[in-house]
């Protein structure tokens, strides 16, 4: 599940708790049977865990994010104090990257993944800074794989260090 999905599902969740809980007051007012409000009662706590459960999905995502985006400012850090011979050969490295993903045609959504997966992120990261799911990131790859006419992963890395050796 994405992050919009996960704040959809939370609204619902907010709103079934809402409102269970203004019946459960209503029915205790009404003298209402204890079957039922304890089939009320149970629905008010489940709504409130599942609204508990996607909060902390919700704050471990978001803590993930912060993380992945610290990770790449320190590495963009430690660029900036490599030699000047080292930043030229990254800025070389970096154009041959752009311009292969132009003659492949990739567009520009497959143009940041693909230079994610060439940094080594996963496709659970990818998703996660990129507030997707795994599966879109999967067919996206899929289809710069494709482009490239390369069997995987492993390969499209490979392709561009082979390259640079």
């Amino acid at each position: 599940m994405n992050v919009t999905q996960n704040h959809i599902i939370l609204g619902f969740m907010i709103f079934v708790a809402l409102a269970s809980g203004s019946d459960l007051i209503a029915d205790l007012m009404h003298g209402v049977d204890t079957l039922h409000l304890v089939q009320e009662a149970l629905i008010l706590t489940l709504s409130l865990l599942v609204i508990a459960w996607i909060m902390y999905k919700l704050f471990l995502g978001h803590n993930e994010i912060v993380r992945l985006k610290a990770e790449l400012e320190t590495a963009k850090m430690l660029q900036s104090n490599s030699s000047e011979e080292g930043r030229d050969v990254r800025q070389r490295l970096s154009d041959y990257i752009r311009h292969q993903f132009e003659a492949w045609q990739l567009t520009p959504s497959e143009r940041e993944i693909g230079m994610l997966l060439i940094k080594g992120l996963s496709f659970k990261e990818i998703a996660q800074l990129r507030g997707t799911t795994e599966k879109t990131i999967r067919q996206q790859a899929s289809a710069i794989y494709r482009k490239a006419e390369l069997p995987g992963r492993h390969a499209f890395a490979a392709w561009f260090i082979e390259e640079a050796l």
